[in-house]
């Protein structure tokens, strides 16, 4: 076939496993062509093989040790067959790839503006300064403020959403005539998330770019790409235009996946023994902000050696506890109070406030969701909840008295399962660590305690000696909620569990966590930056800019009546599984001028 910029036909990848000559089979006779300025997404679970078919066009399993069939051209280079001078002709010059973590796939030592340079040196026999020039315009394209000054800064001094167009920045410097981005937004949040898709749409129309999308979220696939390829244990499932997939898949697959998928608009089934909220009223300005401006928290005067301020009531809560609404129906006293909490990270100058001034309360049996930007403060806040961060000033209480440092009672699930588990103890092991240090000290009933736990959260009790290696991302949280319930604990917060997950996996830890909230009465809060996921399992939410809460309530009264400006921003950002809405939404953004995300200033 002529005229086609990729032309995969029956491609197979097998990796090694186990002893000589085993091989696992990852992809299986997946065939698909892309054109010159079209778009193409790949959606799939978790080891459905996406990004090993992404990884098959520029030739990145060559010397691995895997076994490649049927036939991969990209722009014109058989990619089974070229050379390594042709592969590093085609990486680069013809196809670029952006991947899914820039922190690692960036230098830490080097200036972003030096990495770029040296991509363009690679492929263009151009001096030292016409490479950095390059890598000034190319930061300039993709959106980043004052490019000259900023091309000299490192990756850790710039926010996740700018590392992201850094890298496409790098692969933009050669010109390429495909972009393969493989999940490209998974880690930051919908603001910046919108901002790099319509950065990806906006060089398709520009430049005539190939796009292969490969992502598991079928939001992000909608806003951007023409035909949808849904992949399923290395398999092709289902393959078309992408309205067509969306609106009416001709396959059961694609309709499961379709409904497990999150949406704003979803209709909530009131969860029996939830707190029943009634509207809250319009935000209110907590003691201790200025007028600079919404979510602009003021820097507290002469804070040094004075003692914290007594703890104070904002307007508009009545003293059922802070952050509930007056009118609020809540039985008991809240698990969980914060008092005017301000945290702050740095010296002198640079001082900033993280968290700046934020009161709520949390009831046994409900969830309250937390969302906001990257920067926002969100996972400060929840590690003062449980204690572990110490405020700067304001107060915790936890069952109606003060508290400090990490207390019986309170625990948490991290974003991360794989940092958050020991590589080198089984999960079990982990799981029983909470156990003993309670003072359970008989062994027996330790192991059976974890059997009950890893049997309740959907594991088995045989896999007590397993290591975190051996299981998926979806199972490695399901140990970490695990572990979190171990104490018996009246309060979980949990900071982004279900970010790094694809949408089946996450609707089912989303599903066990309200199945033991209902069964044991748990308090949950629940930190994310994907509003849909909120909206399902929260019956309260606050949401944060700046440090502080601009708007909080009913969760169906913030998502469909926002007050806030900011949260109706927040929720136009959301990306839809609709394509009209999707191309309507992005039209909306671009009569606005669109503000790219700045450096990281501040710990979240």
């Amino acid at each position: 076939m002529t005229g086609l910029l990729v032309d995969v036909t029956d491609l197979t990848v097998e990796f090694p496993v186990g002893g000589p000559g085993e091989f696992l089979r990852a992809v299986d006779g997946i065939s698909f062509t892309l054109e010159p300025g079209r778009a193409l997404g790949i959606v799939g679970e978790s080891g459905s093989g996406k990004s090993t078919v992404a990884a098959a066009l520029l030739g990145l399993h060559r010397g691995t040790g895997a076994r490649l069939g049927g036939s991969v051209r990209v722009g014109g280079t058989d990619v089974g067959t070229a050379s390594a001078a042709e592969l590093r002709s085609l990486r680069g010059a013809v196809a670029a790839m952006v991947f899914q973590d820039p922190l690692s796939s960036l230098d830490p030592y080097y200036s972003i503006g030096d990495q770029i340079a040296e991509v363009h040196r690679v492929h263009a026999a151009v001096s030292r300064r016409a490479a950095r020039a390059r890598a000034v315009e190319v930061l300039e394209r993709v959106g980043i403020p004052d490019a000259v000054r900023r091309s000299r800064a490192r990756p850790h001094e710039f926010s996740g959403g700018m590392r992201q167009r850094a890298l496409i920045a790098m692969a933009l410097a050669c010109e390429p005539q495909l972009l393969i981005a493989d999940e490209p937004t998974t880690a930051l949040d919908v603001t910046v998330q919108a901002q790099i898709l319509d950065l990806l749409h906006g060089l398709r129309e520009e430049r005539g770019l190939g796009l292969l999308l490969v992502t598991h979220d079928v939001g992000v696939a909608a806003e951007n790409v023409d035909e949808l390829l849904v992949m399923r244990d290395g398999l092709a499932v289902e393959r078309g235009p992408v309205a067509r997939v969306l609106a009416e898949p001709s396959q059961e697959y694609t309709r499961a996946l379709l409904a497990a998928v999150p949406r704003l608009d979803a209709v909530r089934v009131p969860r029996p023994g939830a707190v029943r909220a009634l509207p809250a009223p319009a935000p209110q300005t907590p003691a201790g902000l200025d007028s600079a401006g919404p979510g602009v928290p003021a820097r507290p005067k002469d804070r040094g050696s004075a003692p914290d301020p007594a703890p104070q009531t904002p307007a508009g809560l009545d003293m059922a506890g802070p952050g509930v609404p007056a009118g609020l129906e809540l039985a008991g006293e809240p698990v969980v109070e914060a008092f005017s909490l301000w945290k702050e990270f740095g010296r002198g100058k640079r001082r900033v406030a993280a968290v700046g001034g934020v009161s709520l309360a949390v009831y046994a049996g409900e969830t309250l969701g937390i969302v906001g930007e990257s920067g926002s403060g969100k996972s400060t806040l929840g590690r003062m909840l449980v204690g572990l961060l110490e405020p700067g000033s304001g107060q915790v209480r936890r069952g109606g008295r003060e508290s400090a440092g990490v207390v019986p009672g309170v625990q948490m699930v991290f974003q991360d399962p794989v940092s958050s588990l020991n590589p080198r103890r089984s999960i079990g092991e982990s799981i029983a660590d909470p156990l003993r240090a309670a003072g359970e000290k008989d062994a027996r009933a330790v192991r059976g305690r974890v059997g009950e736990l890893l049997e309740r959260v959907g594991l088995e009790a045989g896999h007590y000696d397993r290591y975190p290696h051996e299981f998926s991302g979806g199972q490695r949280q399901r140990v970490g909620i695990a572990r979190a319930l171990a104490p018996r604990p009246r309060l979980i917060v949990c900071d982004e569990p279900v970010s790094a997950l694809d949408v089946t996996t996450q609707a089912q830890v989303t599903a066990l966590l309200a199945e033991l909230q209902r069964e044991l009465g748990i308090a949950l809060v629940f930190i994310a930056h994907d509003l849909a996921v909120v909206r399902q399992v929260s019956d309260r939410v606050a949401v944060m800019r700046g440090g502080v809460i601009v708007e909080e309530g009913p969760v169906d009264e913030v998502y469909d009546r926002p007050a806030h400006a900011y949260t109706r921003q927040l929720l136009a950002a959301v990306p839809s599984p609709d394509p009209a809405l999707a191309a309507a939404r992005r039209l909306g953004r671009s009569s606005r001028t669109a503000v790219p995300d700045g450096v990281l200033t501040g710990s979240q």
